[in-house]
């Protein structure tokens, strides 16, 4: 049957659009992720640089002595450390990244935990832990946040949590028992076993050492679930740029900006008077028939391109593209004080941009390219169309007029036409002395497939 032949070629089609909207997706997405990325490793490394900036200045404040000099040389450590992150840091898994973020862990823990080599106290090693450096590492922590993915910052969790059980168990297998000490801490105690444990100069302290790592991973995961969470935002905020981007290929940026703070605005059918401009190559069937295949796309896209900036420089809408012409309102999806005049200058801005590129074209050896422009204004139907679908139509005869004035450009040799209603509707905006009204010339009223009467038409030559 021919409809099951069919039936593949067109799922295959489905397929096709489908993995072509996912790639658009995703590329808006990696961008969202390059960015945020980018712009959390920038901050990451500032407020790493502040504050260890202002925990150089308190470690001198607390100890005031040569020996600080080794704990200043561990932060420029750090810092140094914070900004190789930001030269290798990316999106995705960095295995660099991820081994200066275990050097970052590391430094911190041989900085509190190892004897001060410019010291010379024979204080216990586990003297290290009475000085509660470990909160530092909460630092290094809130710094991740900035710029690591909801993973990353569960691992700077657990690495530090096994790095400073590490280090607990050497210092208490190397710690000498020192019982003289002991006995003098337990003499001071007045018997508590508890007091005397906190007391000892050599005692790790174990259950004080576990609470700090428990409290640190609690917190590590709970920071790494609220960075997963911000992540989904971001990505769900890259798909309303998406939506965004989609937009500003139909209206000018500054009605995109606009809609952007409205909900729902052009699902409501309305009537609305706009100008409507239409703009065609001349024989462009009779040029495409001589020319590969490639040039004639590359022709199209340089044409539309160009056409296009011109009608968003005008604050116009691009409703559609027709093969070798556009169709572009002007007045929607929001009525405005200028729009015949606004269309107008679009025209003219057309003719100028086209005589631009054909001293382009020859200069290149190619031929000049010839384009009719019609324009003319009343009423349209606004509003949505379709199903699961939508497209935002402009609907009504006044499309029709200014799509047939087009192509009168033909057999009135002229480069842009415009109505009668056009014209005392800029006459009205602008007044008689506009410029933009300048050059055009009053032709014999014209008959228009779809209008009763004959319609009175100006033209540029």
């Amino acid at each position: 049957m021919p409809q099951t032949s069919d039936q593949p070629q067109s799922q295959q089609v489905l397929v096709d659009r489908s993995e072509e909207a996912e790639k658009i997706a995703n590329k808006y997405t990696e961008a969202a992720l390059e960015r945020h990325k980018a712009e959390g490793l920038d901050l990451a490394v500032r407020a790493r640089w502040i504050a260890l900036s202002l925990i150089a200045v308190l470690v001198v404040y607390i100890n005031p002595s040569v020996e600080v000099i080794f704990y200043l040389g561990v932060l420029g450590f750090l810092a140094l450390n914070g900004w190789a992150m930001r030269r290798v840091g990316r999106v995705g898994q960095s295995r660099a990244e991820l081994a200066l973020i275990f050097v970052d862990l590391a430094i911190m823990t041989v900085g509190m935990l190892m004897p001060n080599p410019l010291s010379d106290s024979d204080m216990p090693l586990a003297m290290q832990y009475r000085f509660g450096n470990f909160i530092y590492f909460f630092v290094i922590l809130s710094a991740g946040t900035l710029a690591y993915s909801w993973r990353t910052v569960i691992a700077i969790g657990t690495w530090t949590a096994a790095m400073w059980s590490a280090g607990v168990i050497l210092i208490w297998w190397f710690s000498a028992s020192g019982p003289e000490l002991a006995d003098v801490a337990q003499q001071g105690a007045g018997g508590d076993p508890r007091l005397a444990n906190f007391m000892a100069p050599h005692s790790i302290n174990f259950k004080l050492r576990v609470q700090e790592i428990v409290v640190f991973v609690i917190v590590a995961v709970t920071l790494g679930i609220s960075v997963r969470r911000f992540n989904k935002l971001l990505i769900s905020n890259a798909g309303l740029e998406r939506e965004r981007a989609n937009l500003s290929r139909y209206f000018s940026p500054n009605v995109v900006e606009e809609l952007s703070h409205n909900d729902d605005p052009l699902k409501q059918i309305r009537t609305s008077d706009v100008a409507v401009l239409f703009i065609d190559i001349v024989e462009f069937t009779k040029f495409a028939a001589t020319r590969e295949p490639r040039e004639v796309i590359e022709v199209l896209r340089g044409f539309h391109g160009r056409m296009e900036s011109q009608v968003f420089r005008f604050d116009g809408t691009l409703d559609k593209y027709l093969g070798d012409g556009l169709m572009a309102t002007f007045g929607t999806p929001f009525a405005g004080k200028h729009d015949s005049s606004r269309a107008l200058e679009c025209a003219r801005a057309m003719v100028v941009e086209i005589e631009k590129w054909n001293v382009e074209r020859e200069n290149a050896g190619e031929p000049a390219i010839c384009a009719g422009i019609g324009l003319h204004y009343g009423s349209v139907v606004l509003g949505d169309i379709g199903a699961n679908r939508l497209e935002f139509a402009v609907i009504g005869n006044t499309v029709n007029v200014s799509s047939r004035l087009e192509a009168q450009t033909r057999t009135l040799n002229a480069r842009v036409i415009i109505s009668d209603e056009l014209r005392n509707q800029v006459l009205l905006e602008a007044g008689e002395n506009s410029p933009i009204l300048q050059g055009f010339i009053r032709c014999p009223d014209q008959e228009i497939r779809g209008v009763e009467k004959k319609l009175t038409v100006w033209k540029l030559e």
